[in-house]
C-alpha cells in the first residue's frame, strides 16, 4: 500500500531547498509532490470566488521551463522537472500550481458534498479531513505543502526525517487510497 509524507514549507526558497535534498536522496521526480498559491498573476486574475475551475498541465517541464500563466519563482528551479506540473484555479481559493502526485489528485478530483476541491483531493489521498483543512488554511496563508509518495517504509522514514531536518512544519503521514480496479 502505498504511502504520503506531507509537511509545510515556510517559502519558496525552502521548498526548493526540500525538493533538492529529496531529490539528492534518491526520490524520484514522480514521488515527489508541490503545492502553493499562485501570487504570479496579478490579484485580479486571482478572484477565489469565479465559479470555474481553470487547469494547465504540463509533463515534466524541460529545462526548468515555467508553466503557462507561472513565471519565475521556484518552478524556474528544481521544481521545474517534477512529474504533471500546472496551473489550477481551485474554487474558493484561487489559482495554484501544483505538480506530482497532489496535480493528478486535483485535476482528477470529483468532489462533492461539503468537501471543497482541496480538502476532497487531500482525503482522497487517505488524509484524515482535519489535515486537510490545517493544509488548506495554511496553503490559504501563503505556506507551500511538499508531500513524497511512496511503497517504501524505509523511505517514509527518510522522507520525515529531511523534511524535519531541512525545517518543514506539520509533518505527517497517510496511507493513500487505491482505486477499485487498479
Amino acid at each position: 500500500m502505498k504511502k504520503a509524507v506531507f509537511g509545510l514549507a515556510k517559502n519558496e526558497s525552502q521548498a526548493q531547498r526540500i525538493v533538492e535534498r529529496l531529490q539528492t536522496a534518491g526520490f524520484e521526480t514522480d514521488e515527489i509532490s508541490v503545492l502553493f498559491a499562485d501570487r504570479s498573476r496579478p490579484a485580479n486574475e486571482r478572484n477565489p470566488n469565479k465559479g470555474t475551475i481553470a487547469h494547465e498541465k504540463h509533463t515534466k517541464a524541460p529545462e526548468g521551463a515555467t508553466t503557462g500563466a507561472v513565471s519565475g519563482g521556484i518552478i524556474g528551479g528544481s521544481l521545474g522537472i517534477l512529474a504533471g506540473i500546472g496551473a489550477l484555479a481551485i474554487p474558493g481559493l484561487g489559482p495554484f500550481v501544483a505538480a506530482g502526485p497532489l496535480m493528478a489528485a486535483l485535476a482528477g478530483s470529483g468532489v462533492g458534498g461539503g468537501l471543497g476541491m482541496l480538502i476532497g483531493a487531500l482525503v482522497g489521498l487517505g488524509m484524515p479531513e482535519y489535515e486537510a483543512k490545517r493544509y488548506e488554511n495554511s496553503l490559504k496563508a501563503g505556506g507551500i505543502l511538499l508531500s513524497i509518495h511512496t511503497n517504501n517504509a524505509e523511505d517514509v522514514d527518510r522522507a520525515c526525517d529531511l523534511l524535519r531536518k531541512e525545517g518543514a512544519t506539520d509533518i505527517s503521514t497517510s496511507y493513500e487510497k487505491t482505486r477499485s480496479g487498479s
